[in-house]
């Protein structure tokens, strides 16, 4: 698959060696052919989820583009500096990625969101993006993709649980759905039906959350039907 037109290179500073490193960006005209309940979207002859991370040429920190822009705290900064100091991480700029390339830029923004200490919902989205990649490659590959969108569901359902929200723009509301989407996407309707009953029940999130609301009722039409 040729991405040439769907991205662009520019030149970034790295939060952790500061070293000036080249970064693919991706134009926004895509068109959309389909859209999954847990949100991934399938595109037109591009995956633009294989550029969701942006990966530092020079000392290999690796996140997305708005944590990697986001001023680093002097402690984090130190922290990270050290481990890719001792590391050889070797990963090559290249203007166009396949899916391993994709894999391994996520898997190494994890094992740095980790280090870090980010939100389990922030660690859950990049679990879910990788998972995203995958789907949307060459028809998908069930398999491959299950262990991540478990991994996502586990820190959706820990979040919830443990952290103050929202985190960014995700509210408690749309991790629940989430968790209950990525379970019934699985095959684990019991699970499913467990999360999306949640916010059935939730007499608020038709005010709150119209679009939510209805996304998860039709969502909760299908888990009845499965079951």
């Amino acid at each position: 698959m040729a991405d040439v037109g769907f991205t662009y290179v520019v030149e970034k500073n790295c939060p952790v060696c500061t070293e000036k490193t080249h970064v693919v960006k991706v134009r926004s005209r895509l068109m959309v052919e389909r859209t999954d309940w847990d949100y991934c979207t399938h595109y037109k002859d591009f995956n633009p989820y294989y550029y969701n991370i942006w990966v530092c040429e020079h000392c290999g920190f690796a996140a997305d583009e708005k944590t990697f822009l986001a001023p680093m705290p002097e402690k984090h900064r130190n922290k990270l500096w050290e481990f890719v100091s001792s590391k050889k991480i070797n990963f090559k700029f290249t203007t166009t990625r396949g899916l391993p390339e994709a894999i391994a830029a996520y898997k190494l923004a994890i094992l740095f969101s980790e280090m870090r200490d980010e939100a389990l919902a922030h660690q859950a989205g990049l679990y879910l993006k990788l998972a995203w990649s995958i789907r949307t490659t060459d028809g998908g590959n069930p398999e491959m993709e299950k262990p991540f969108l478990a991994k996502a569901a586990e820190l959706y359902d820990r979040s919830v649980m443990t952290e103050r929200y929202p985190i960014g723009p995700l509210t408690d509301s749309m991790a629940i759905y989430l968790t209950g989407a990525i379970n019934y996407l699985m095959g684990d309707i019991e699970q499913a039906t467990t999360y999306i009953s949640r916010l059935m029940s939730d007499k608020d999130l038709r005010e709150v959350d119209p679009k939510l609301y209805d996304r998860a009722r039709d969502l909760w039409q299908d888990v009845r039907e499965s079951k």
